[in-house]
């Protein structure tokens, strides 16, 4: 039995998400029929994460076993043009025996994109949050400073608790202006928002929640060290809405071991 290493991008606009669903599309199940197909096998494919319905990665990972003997090349060849046109096989790599994509994750790094302007962005629609009012960029960069480090991130889980620990350590965390989801198409400088944020790990709706927050300081309603004392409350009522899931993308995803690295 041989274990793969998988690297998906993946728009998630027409899925109910990563995770199989009954009688709905999902990526897994798009991912599993694709492989079952070229191998002739029944695949269960293991992702880093469940993204939810609508979230986009541009570098998702699974793992998943096969007794094929098809090439890793071959195998993303062969996924590319079995897969729907919105998911891609970026890599296929094979992997040490017992790699497991969630289980041996280290860091994950998410993006969220917002387009704060009156008028909505016709291309940007699927892939940023239309905000209508003006944020104050910098001020949520501030703000988000607050995130950074371990703490208790109830506030900023939906329905917690859902793990057995709302506790994560996050590594970097900043609110930047950038060009719109199609800023090389465009001609009118910077358009929108992005927070990124990386971590060891998140909660069910974390990022969504901790945007909705910087959002609140952003618009000028709350101030910077407002973050700071919703993390000590440790109560989601207090924190700011979710955040729709259109802007949001996983970006990478970091691993202890690489695969063919023997260890």
């Amino acid at each position: 039995m041989r274990t793969f290493k998988l690297t998906l991008s993946y728009d998630g606009s027409n899925y109910a998400g990563w995770q199989l669903q009954p009688h709905k599309p999902t990526i897994q199940a798009a991912v599993e029929a694709a492989l079952t197909k070229i191998t002739g096998e029944t695949i269960r494919v293991a992702a880093s994460g469940r993204t939810d319905a609508g979230v986009h990665a541009l570098a998702q990972v699974a793992s998943f076993t096969s007794l094929t003997q098809l090439s890793p090349a071959t195998l993303r060849n062969a996924l590319n043009a079995e897969m729907p046109r919105d998911i891609a096989a970026l890599d296929v790599a094979e992997a040490p025996a017992g790699f497991h994509a969630r289980r041996d994750c280290i860091r994950k790094r998410y993006r969220y994109l917002i387009h704060d302007g009156e008028a909505p962005d016709v291309f940007g629609r699927k892939y940023a949050w239309h905000y209508r009012e003006p944020l104050d960029a910098d001020a949520m960069s501030r703000a988000a400073q607050a995130f950074v480090g371990t703490h208790d991130f109830r506030s900023f889980e939906y329905r917690s608790p859902q793990r057995a620990s709302s506790v994560r350590t996050i590594y970097e965390a900043d609110a930047r202006r950038v060009a719109g989801p199609f800023g090389a198409a465009r001609d009118d400088g910077l358009d929108g928002i992005a927070f990124e944020v990386c971590g060891n790990g998140f909660l069910y709706n974390m990022v969504r929640a901790m945007v909705g927050t910087l959002v609140e300081v952003g618009r000028g309603m709350k101030s910077e060290k407002w973050p700071a004392e919703v993390i000590i409350a440790g109560d989601r009522r207090l924190a700011g809405m979710t955040a729709p899931p259109q802007g949001l993308f996983l970006v990478r995803v970091d691993y202890r071991r690489a695969p063919n690295d023997g260890g």
